[in-house]
């Protein structure tokens, strides 16, 4: 993929199975950590003395982190070529934080350290992982970059499986202890944690060194060749005056917000809403400020900076990143309920038990870690069904159907009473799980111009955490209040909302 004759207008290359598996292998190392994470962070957290309704508050760090860091980092690898190439100098970085944060996060003395491990944590993965969905797109042809999701979502299931099951195939096989004194991880998470770290490091490195990348300029000859439009052209229209007006609105309503929680003394982790709506009103000021700097905005707005075009390219998404927005609300709010809360519920109306230190609950808590991997390993296999499926009945009815089994396994829980037949709704989470991380990004690729590509899919991580910091913000409250604090409705609550995330997809207007 040389630069060589990059003035040509020619058209982009199919890739081989094997180029498409090794620019794909990175993400089997990245799910690693990122699973180990979801299925034993909260597990930590409880150890190391977290309540159930803080769980939520500790978890802010993943969701706001992958807010904070994503744009960041898509903007920067679109802007970027040097001899590692456009993408790949990101995930070098990240796999090296990474791992150093996998292997420090077990050993942390205290619930706050615990927190702060997450958060490096997470800001590490989201440096390796942003890049990857770009990688897709820059490196397949429209017609191959189904497959290359796909391929990304096969060892997404592949890494999680392996990931999830680790604690309990380290204590079950190799009699490596669960349990620990009062305020200590057990083993079985540590080794866990050493082994990703391990993993992940390798598997990226395999992607950096066997894949290649393409130029801007041959990028640029691709789109030419395929009379692609840039989907932002001519609609940066945005004011000075409407940035001023909306940012002064934004940060009155945060401020109301903020006020009305504090003297109604309401929940504290509200301040997570409060403070988010109030913080995107400077952000709107600053552009605000920028552009009434010059008369000439339609050629100054790429120079104005990071910052700006980030802001400036949320109001700009094309029409299907819009809509593809409300899918992936509905469909990662339910994600974060079931990822924060399935262990506390399974622990506790499967295996009658809070107690962090009883048998019963490193029990029901290593089962949670094998019913992620079982999840995790259908998604795989649902990763190479999806395909065809699609061919059969159409994307967006393919992933409604898989979104309907996702919610009605996530429901079941409540009514399943032998925790060994728990696997069986994990059946549905694996697929919805699958149509999450691929049927998205295939419908809106092709909206995507190439120049921008990271920086629209790091834009297109907000709707993956707002809702997941919606849920880190009322969660709690909404199961103390409704519910008596019992954990299980999360998951039911979670169902529900992956079943309106399939009915949300259905009026999504695409290319045909």
């Amino acid at each position: 993929m040389s630069a060589e004759n990059h003035h040509k207008v020619i058209q982009q290359p199919q890739l081989s199975f094997w180029q498409i598996f090794n620019m794909c292998f990175g993400f089997l190392g990245i799910q690693f950590g990122f699973a180990l994470q979801n299925a034993n962070v909260s597990r930590i957290f409880q150890t190391l003395g977290a309540a159930i309704d803080d769980i939520p508050i500790l978890w802010i760090a993943a969701p706001l982190t992958g807010l904070i860091v994503q744009p960041i980092i898509g903007y920067m690898s679109d802007n970027t070529w040097n001899a590692l190439g456009r993408r790949r100098p990101y995930f070098l970085v990240g796999a090296v934080l990474t791992t150093l944060s996998l292997f420090i996060m077990p050993h942390s003395p205290t619930l706050w350290i615990a927190a702060g491990m997450l958060w490096i944590m997470d800001a590490s993965i989201n440096i390796a992982m942003e890049p990857f969905r770009a990688f897709v797109g820059d490196n397949l042809p429209k017609s191959q970059r189904t497959q290359g999701y796909a391929m990304q979502s096969f060892f997404i299931g592949i890494g999680a499986v392996v990931a999830s099951a680790m604690p309990y195939m380290l204590t079950n096989v190799f009699d490596v202890a669960n349990t620990a004194a009062a305020g200590e991880i057990a083993d079985s998470v540590r080794y866990s944690f050493y082994f990703g770290g391990t993993v992940l490091f390798v598997a990226v490195g395999w992607t950096i060194i066997s894949s290649k990348e393409y130029s801007p300029e041959e990028l640029a000859s691709f789109e030419q060749h395929a009379n692609r439009v840039d989907a932002t052209e001519n609609t940066n229209s945005r004011t000075s005056k409407q940035y001023q007006t909306g940012g002064i609105i934004w940060m009155v309503i945060g401020a109301v917000f903020t006020s009305a929680i504090l003297i109604q003394a309401l929940d504290k982790q509200l301040y997570i809403l409060s403070i988010g709506i109030f913080a995107f009103g400077p952000l709107q000021l600053f552009c605000a400020r920028k552009l009434s700097q010059t008369s000439n905005t339609s050629v100054q707005r790429e120079k104005f900076g990071m910052l700006f075009n980030v802001v400036d390219d949320l109001f700009h998404m094309p029409k299907a990143m819009q809509q593809l927005a409300v899918v992936q609300f509905f469909a990662w709010f339910a994600l974060f309920a079931m990822w924060i809360y399935t262990t506390a519920a399974v622990t506790s109306h499967h295996y009658a038990t809070s107690d962090v230190l009883s048998q019963a609950y490193n029990d029901g808590a290593d089962w949670v870690g094998m019913l992620f991997a079982s999840y995790n390993g259908f998604a795989a296999l649902a990763a190479i069904i999806i395909p065809f499926l699609a061919k059969a009945v159409g994307i967006k009815f393919t992933h409604t159907i898989n979104m309907f089994l996702g919610g009605m396994g996530l429901i079941s829980f409540m009514f399943i009473e032998d925790p060994n037949q728990l696997w069986i709704p994990m059946i549905g989470v694996g697929f919805a799980w699958a149509s999450i991380l691929s049927v998205p990004y295939a419908m809106l690729s092709s909206a995507l111009p190439a120049k921008k590509m990271g920086v629209y899919l790091g834009i297109f991580n907000f709707f993956i955490v707002i809702p997941q910091l919606l849920a880190a913000s009322i969660l709690g409250l909404l199961l103390k209040v409704f519910f008596d604090g019992q954990p299980i409705y999360a998951l039911v609550l979670g169902g529900v909302f992956m079943m309106v995330s399939g009915i949300a997809v259905l009026f999504v207007k695409q290319e045909q």
